[in-house]
């Protein structure tokens, strides 16, 4: 490993001190007898000036190309002019990498971008998203661990499915038919009878033609499964997770957030408990708006959109019609033509950022759901199996990882918020 000092601990008071920094050129200019370079790492930017009067070391920062891979030795200087306050007046210079010509200029489109995304990965704001995401599952990890929830690993490779066989991405397991997990909730209800608290943080696949702003066919789903727990209960743990890691990347994470976004209403305002509505609620606010839809239909990206208008924090929608739920939502005793879920809303106008309910514990309910969908319950053996060996109540909820990452960086896409985006067009790089 080499020796050196990272971007961001450069500080005026090591005036004088001689340094060594590795890194990647990100801005360039030559003025009279002076070269700039502006130097990134993976933890920020600083400039750095070469003189004339070092002769070799001026000649090669001089020809070096943009993103090209340097190694600098220099002493450091304070300087209020700097972009951060403090500059290197650089002695040496190894060019562990010349690049003649970068890709990527400022008028590059946003396909292009996507195509070379192995490429993008080098731009800082590209960077700070990482880091945003990176922060709110520590974030996560924190509070799952202050409260008692244990870190289970599930499998991705599956037999059945959890939000409907259409979205299925089909695949040969030998001699057997497996698909790529939509969801790790039926092995989480499993691992419930051992460790009652547990989550997992997992790919999940939906072979999904969708074409909104929100829709991945590959994304990072982190889902929680508790015993003893009804649909209210379970809505304060959401609550209470989601308001720790905003709070929590708000607190580490400030300047990168900055660069997204100005207004930090919404996420301050993440602060339980959130608002509730009941579905016939939702529906009531969309047809005041002039939104034409009826009871029993299910809201789209649209409507959400619209309905996120009337909050400035996220919030819960409940009590949603079963039939345009999944079959192991457990059945409202008081509303038979109801489940037991909510969704988590985000403002701003960015909709579901989590779909959570409280389980069917009974196995003959389970059962004619299964079979109400037109699914076959052998392929479910296992699962109802749960039911018939010390069933209890329970509920769960998935978080969809870079839709939170969108709405805290108010970002256009979710593909934005993940490394390689996967989309219905895109498996390429």
């Amino acid at each position: 490993m080499i020796d050196k000092v990272y971007c961001a601990d450069v500080k005026p008071e090591m005036e004088g001190k001689k340094i060594k920094l590795a890194g990647w050129v990100y801005r360039k200019r030559a003025v009279g007898k002076k070269v700039f370079i502006v130097l990134r790492d993976s933890s920020g930017v600083i400039q750095v000036i070469f003189k004339k009067e070092r002769g070799d070391a001026y000649k090669e920062a001089k020809d070096v190309g943009i993103e090209s891979s340097i190694i600098i030795e220099g002493t450091v200087k304070a300087d209020p002019r700097a972009p951060t306050g403090v500059e290197i007046e650089a002695e040496s210079i190894e060019v562990v990498q010349n690049v003649d010509f970068f890709p990527i200029t400022k008028d590059a489109s946003e396909e292009f971008l996507l195509d070379v995304r192995h490429l993008h990965l080098h731009s800082p704001k590209v960077g700070a998203i990482m880091k945003v995401k990176a922060t709110l599952m520590q974030a996560a990890r924190e509070w799952l661990l202050q409260d008692g929830w244990y870190e289970v690993f599930p499998p991705i490779l599956v037999t059945g499915a959890v939000e409907g066989g259409s979205t299925l991405f089909k695949l040969k397991y030998f001699d057997k038919t497996a698909y790529l997990s939509q969801s790790a909730q039926l092995y989480l209800e499993a691992a419930i009878f051992g460790l009652e608290k547990v989550w997992s943080l997992t790919p999940s696949f939906r072979a999904e033609k969708s074409r909104t702003r929100r829709h991945l066919t590959e994304f990072w789903h982190l889902e929680l499964e508790g015993a003893w727990m009804d649909l209210w209960d379970i809505l304060k743990v959401e609550e209470e997770l989601v308001s720790y890691m905003v709070q929590r990347t708000l607190e580490l994470r400030r300047s990168e957030i900055e660069t997204f976004r100005k207004d930090f209403t919404t996420l301050k305002n993440a602060v339980p408990p959130f608002p509730r509505i009941s579905y016939d609620e939702a529906i009531d606010i969309l047809q005041s708006k002039g939104v034409e839809i009826e009871w029993g239909e299910d809201m789209g990206a649209d409507e959400e959109r619209i309905l996120t208008q009337e909050f400035e924090a996220p919030f819960f929608v409940y009590g949603y019609p079963k039939h345009i739920k999944a079959f192991y939502m457990k059945e409202d005793p008081e509303d038979p033509r109801k489940v037991l879920a909510a969704d988590m809303l985000a403002p701003e106008g960015y909709g579901e950022i989590i779909g959570g309910s409280q389980r069917e514990d009974d196995y003959d309910k389970l059962v004619q759901r299964i079979l109400d969908e037109g699914m076959d319950p052998k392929d479910y053996e296992w699962y109802l199996d749960l039911r018939k060996y010390g069933s209890v109540p329970h509920s769960g909820f998935g978080l969809g990882l870079e839709r939170l990452v969108a709405w805290v960086l108010k970002l256009d896409h979710v593909r934005w918020a993940t490394l390689f985006p996967r989309t219905p067009s895109r498996l390429y790089p």
